[in-house]
């Protein structure tokens, strides 16, 4: 079971227990990260989720039993009038496999649709990524295609996967 709380500055060094680790970044196009690129992520999303107008929320995810923080969790309103979101999240390797982070997308979706009053939220993952991909279509989002070119990396540019869920309520 896993606790969400509001991010704070401080969390950045346990952020960079993993944001510094190359396996977490192999699909992203940041990272690994140095110090000052965690502190910098980290004060970044605190200064914008503080925000009277934000459109974007992030949490820090930690584990029930211990509260140890394990992952950020992120939900961006992209377009209000449609009532579309976003969701993103990342975890310590150590979490990997053990369901986390199907909760998370879970729970995001949940808070999306019941909290913002979404009607569709969306993720996307580099199409190697098959973790990701699991946990998406695990947490009840369907596959709608690829995204080519869409992001820019170190090296080029990446394709990602598109999923997504509808709140027909």
């Amino acid at each position: 079971m896993l606790l969400f709380r509001e991010l704070k500055q401080e969390d950045w060094k346990k952020i960079h227990t993993y944001a510094s680790k190359p396996e977490v970044s192999q699909y992203q196009p940041w990272g690994p990260n140095s110090e000052k690129d965690t502190q910098d992520y980290v004060q970044h999303l605190v200064h914008e989720i503080r925000q009277a107008e934000t459109q974007k929320f992030a949490w820090a995810i930690l584990r029930e039993a211990d509260e140890e923080l394990i992952g950020v969790a992120e939900l961006t309103i992209l377009d209000t009038y449609h009532r579309t979101g976003e969701i993103a999240y990342i975890l310590h390797p150590d979490e990997w496999g053990r369901g986390m982070g199907t909760e998370v997308a879970k729970r995001l979706i949940r808070d999306g649709f019941q909290s913002f009053h979404l009607k569709r939220i969306q993720a996307n993952c580099h199409p190697d990524n098959k973790g990701a991909v699991r946990v998406l279509e695990k947490s009840g989002m369907e596959r709608e295609g690829r995204l080519r070119g869409h992001l820019k990396m170190k090296e080029g540019r990446r394709d990602s996967l598109l999923y997504s869920v509808l709140n027909d309520g």
